[in-house]
């Protein structure tokens, strides 16, 4: 049986920070993961580029088994109601589950409180701190770094997609010689980087 992938995906949201990351599951990870979307309502979801998504769940239909749960930045996050997506988080947290955010998603973690026990980034510690606010006490956890791994916590800034990707990838056990190969042959490009062997 195929282990899900839940990407939580809000209007406006930012399209390039998802595509590396679940067309790289979807090549490396053996058919063994299905990404499914995850959004506040079953309406369409529109990317800041324009492409539109109907997502698979809305924020209350979501199955109770999954691997991962993965936040992807956007234009909304700040403005949006976003009190069900923090039940999410805080459960994927509990369960001991990957939780991932990348850019102003990982600055909604902040507002969690999840990032208080965990080394992380995000798009600047001074952002964490104003918009979190008293629920963020993790700044001795910030780490100025394009993605941070601890423990089941992944978290990145905007302009990481491709470390926030290879992060994922590893905590989903995907073997790592796959991973650094795809890593660097899109980081580097096609002329730099050696081939890789996928």
């Amino acid at each position: 049986m195929k282990k899900t992938i839940l990407f939580v995906i809000l209007q406006q949201y930012a399209d390039w920070e998802v595509a590396y990351i679940s067309s790289a599951i979807a090549m490396l990870g053996q058919g063994e993961y299905e990404i499914k979307t995850v959004s506040l309502s079953n309406d369409f979801v529109q990317s800041i580029g324009g492409f539109k998504v109907l997502p698979d769940y809305d924020i209350l239909s979501i199955p109770d088994n999954y691997e991962a749960v993965i936040l992807i930045g956007g234009m909304t996050w700040r403005t949006a109601n976003t009190e069900e997506i923090s039940k999410l988080v805080n459960t994927c947290y509990q369960k001991g589950k990957i939780l991932a955010g990348i850019c102003d998603a990982s600055a909604f973690l902040a507002t969690t409180g999840i990032l208080n026990h965990v080394m992380h980034t995000g798009n600047s510690l001074m952002d964490l701190k104003q918009w979190a606010g008293a629920n963020y006490t993790g700044e001795a956890n910030y780490i100025a770094k394009q993605a941070v791994h601890d423990k089941n916590i992944i978290t990145a800034n905007g302009t990481a997609p491709m470390e926030f990707a290879k992060e994922i990838l590893l905590a989903l056990n995907i073997t790592e010689n796959k991973v650094l190969d795809w890593y660097y042959f899109h980081k580097l490009g096609f002329y730099i980087a050696p081939m890789p062997n996928m």
